[in-house]
């Protein structure tokens, strides 16, 4: 997209190793007239000015907004602007992006890009243009009328446009989506343009809802054991894994193992439905027009449509508690159950637990992000080679170890929440508030008191993800996600 001074130096970014971007004293060099065209006031920092008048002056021309976001996304010590190795490192990293990006739509693997090959990637979307529509993209990039793009055209177009949220990334790196641990306090995958223009991003949350539902059956004997875990056991009435199962069995026949699954499924597609909905409406609130948002703002939307979710099904988890703590025949059905609690101990009731369940979404969907992101990253800065598809097991481990460690930041949270909904089902037990409780547990039981149901809870994590993924990957097939 430039020419001259700028093309030229812009073209010393093609390496072998992308992480050889200082290999030659040539190529320091370039980088070096580069950073000084942009730097207009030589102060050693390209700031949003400095790049809105340089780039003019080179015949470039990009947004404000686009401006800020290249800043944003290379000023490592948030001064504000960019000093020479935050430029080097930026220009670096965003190549890295953009050469996945010619590689998966490169479906001949020789270098090249056709109409053909972009009707094709955009069909894989879910996304059908006519060959004039293809062509008419081609002749943006195409320099030298070939009718085709190189490697070369596509960097230089594209190489000063702000990329962190390139769309064969957004789709290959779904997370919340795709693996459900019983929980639901993500912050939602975001769905590139195409997938929200063309339908599909509700066929992914129909395949996701089905696959959490297979998900949470498959482990629900592990997820009541975790809730009879946190509620009964102390220190004077310690219940271990086997014995808990064993007492289930006893008490309720095999059965029983899955009672309080019913309402657990069921509330999956309000829940996800919601939380979709909140989200995409608080992204146009706080103001963004983008694609998708950084993860500050993924976070604050995230964690504000997750709170909006859970006020809405919130009783509906408090039935999921009864019910698993449930006696046999104590409840003939959900619809009983919501009965007698409404009955004895009126509206309030649904809404015990309410306060931790909410101060919980925010370590928890914070830290899975973070960890996430952070690792999702790390793969595709050291591994990422071809495509940004980081294959099944990467995906697995990644969503495994974020959604851990999201879980044990907020578990003692989670356990309050779930003894403050069990509370009346106690008899004589004492009826506390969130505050009290957690004083209660220290004082009686210890630190360790508030990680009660830890051990099921954690079994659970990695059947969950692997059952829920494969559940997933077969409905995206059959709704249609997919080119078959």
């Amino acid at each position: 997209f430039v020419s001259g001074q700028l093309l030229e130096c812009v073209r010393a970014f093609t390496f072998t190793h992308p992480c050889d971007i200082c290999g030659g004293p040539e190529q320091e060099h370039r980088l070096k007239v580069l950073f000084q065209v942009l730097d207009v006031n030589g102060d050693g920092g390209i700031c949003v000015n400095d790049l809105t008048i340089g780039l003019k002056k080179l015949g470039v021309h990009r947004t404000e907004h686009e401006l800020m976001k290249i800043v944003k996304a290379g000023d490592k010590d948030l001064d504000g602007q960019l000093d020479f190795e935050e430029f080097v490192h930026y220009l670096r990293d965003h190549e890295k992006k953009l050469r996945l990006v010619f590689k998966s739509l490169d479906k001949k693997n020789d270098g090249r890009i056709d109409s053909q090959e972009i009707m094709q990637s955009l069909r894989d979307l879910g996304v059908n243009i006519s060959e004039e529509q293809a062509e008419k993209i081609l002749k943006s990039m195409d320099k030298n009328g070939t009718m085709t793009i190189d490697w070369n055209e596509w960097r230089d177009y594209h190489l000063l446009h702000p990329a962190d949220n390139i769309p064969e990334i957004i789709l290959y790196w779904k997370h919340s989506t795709i693996l459900d641990v019983g929980e639901s306090l993500l912050v939602p995958d975001e769905f590139t343009a195409e997938e929200k223009k063309t339908g599909m991003w509700w066929r992914h949350l129909v395949a996701g809802g089905g696959a959490g539902a297979v998900s949470r059956t498959c482990t629900a004997p592990l997820d009541r054991l975790k809730v009879l875990m946190q509620v009964h056991s102390s220190k004077s009435n310690s219940m271990h894994m086997t014995g808990g199962f064993v007492q289930m069995i006893r008490e309720g026949g095999v059965r029983s193992l899955w009672r309080g699954n019913g309402i657990n499924v069921i509330k999956i597609a309000p829940e996800s439905a919601i939380k979709f909905m909140a989200y995409e409406q608080i992204k146009r609130l706080i103001g963004s027009n983008q694609e998708t948002l950084g993860i500050t703002e993924r976070l604050v939307a995230g964690s504000l449509a997750g709170a909006s979710a859970q006020s809405s099904i919130y009783p509906m988890e408090v039935l999921k508690t009864r019910l698993a703590l449930g006696r046999t025949g104590q409840y003939s059905g959900i619809v009983d159950c919501a009965k007698r609690i409404f009955q004895k101990e009126g509206v309030a009731a649904f809404y015990k637990g309410y306060v931790p369940n909410m101060l919980g979404i925010i370590p928890y969907a914070g830290i899975d992000l973070a960890v996430y992101e952070t690792l999702k990253n790390y793969w595709l800065q050291c591994f990422a080679t071809d495509s940004a598809n980081p294959g099944v097991f990467v995906l697995l481990a990644c969503g495994t170890t974020s959604s851990t460690c999201g879980q044990l930041a907020s578990y003692p949270l989670a356990l309050v929440r779930t003894r403050m909904q069990a509370q009346a089902t106690l008899e004589g037990g004492p009826q506390m508030n969130m505050t009290a409780l957690f004083r209660h547990i220290i004082r009686t039981e210890g630190p360790t008191g508030l990680y009660r149901g830890l051990a099921p809870n954690f079994m659970k994590v990695i059947p969950s993800v692997s059952i829920s993924y494969v559940v997933y990957e077969y409905l995206k097939i059959a709704l249609g996600v997919q080119s078959k």
